[in-house]
């Protein structure tokens, strides 16, 4: 199928971008990868008006070390995250994720922001900005706003972003010396949609894991944090009586819709049996 017509603008300063977020309203769109959009532009899934292209604007990309976290701008591309040296040594966990999204193709031509944005629960990168208790820094005209992850995504493909807001960047607490993490995700074939995955982060103390953050994707409208998890093994040691209390707590909060391939009940077991994987990974 073809794109629908619309109208097109490479603007090159944030300020050009919010008069035409007010004036458009639901009929503009932002293009950063155009990895999703393009698609269901191709699809007729979405009919714009305006399309506006922030690849010009400067400011948007980058990875940084600052002094109490590492920026990621919103314009980075998937492929930049997964063969950066700093995020390697600071962010593991999205060094890990990295080689799940999609194809190389793709995360040559996808955004971190435009994944952020999107807010598919099956995608990684909410996921992981969730279990690492990220910052998401966003701009509209009256400046900018920082919302945190866990805050940030609604329901499903819904945020808090504003329509004349876009996201700047995303910040992230440097991982200190006893940190812990792992991301593990089943999918049919490598590069699809996950049936079910986790972002797990730590830090682990005598042997017992502390600050457990457990995040589920591909299991609801909106990456899942097994709280109730958390609590069941955070100060224990990781052995078969904890994880047995730790799937009992979660089959009494996670609740996952069935998909095309996978039931309801297929993906709660799949999601346990990632989570006893990174528990003991975790606490290895």
């Amino acid at each position: 199928m073809k794109a629908p017509p619309f109208a097109y603008i490479r603007p090159t300063s944030l300020d050009e971008i919010f008069p035409l977020l007010r004036e458009y309203g639901d009929d503009a769109r932002i293009l950063a990868g155009g990895q999703t959009l393009l698609a269901t532009l191709n699809m007729r899934l979405s009919e714009p008006r305006l399309l506006i292209d922030i690849k010009a604007i400067e400011g948007l990309r980058g990875i940084t070390v600052m002094e109490d976290c590492i920026s990621i701008g919103a314009m980075t591309r998937h492929s930049e995250i997964e063969d950066s040296g700093l995020v390697a040594s600071h962010l593991p966990l999205l060094a890990m994720a990295a080689p799940h999204v999609a194809h190389r193709a793709i995360r040559n031509q996808g955004t971190l922001g435009g994944s952020l944005a999107f807010a598919d629960p099956a995608a990684e990168w909410p996921a992981c900005v969730v279990a690492l208790d990220a910052t998401v820094v966003l701009v509209g005209p009256n400046g900018e706003r920082r919302v945190k992850a866990a805050d940030f995504f609604l329901d499903l493909y819904t945020t808090v972003m504003e329509p004349d807001e876009l996201i700047k960047a995303c910040e992230f607490a440097l991982a200190s010396s006893s940190s812990r993490f792992v991301f593990l995700e089943l999918a049919r074939r490598h590069g699809d949609y996950a049936i079910v995955g986790l972002a797990a982060a730590a830090r682990i103390d005598s042997g017992r894991l502390t600050a457990l953050r457990l995040v589920f994707l591909g299991t609801g409208n909106t990456p899942i944090r097994a709280r109730a998890v958390e609590e069941a093994v955070v100060g224990k040691v990781v052995d078969a009586q904890t994880l047995a209390q730790a799937q009992a707590a979660l089959a009494g909060e996670l609740f996952p819709f069935a998909d095309l391939y996978n039931s309801a009940q297929t993906k709660l077991h799949l999601a346990g049996v990632l989570m006893g994987r990174a528990l003991r990974q975790l606490a290895a």
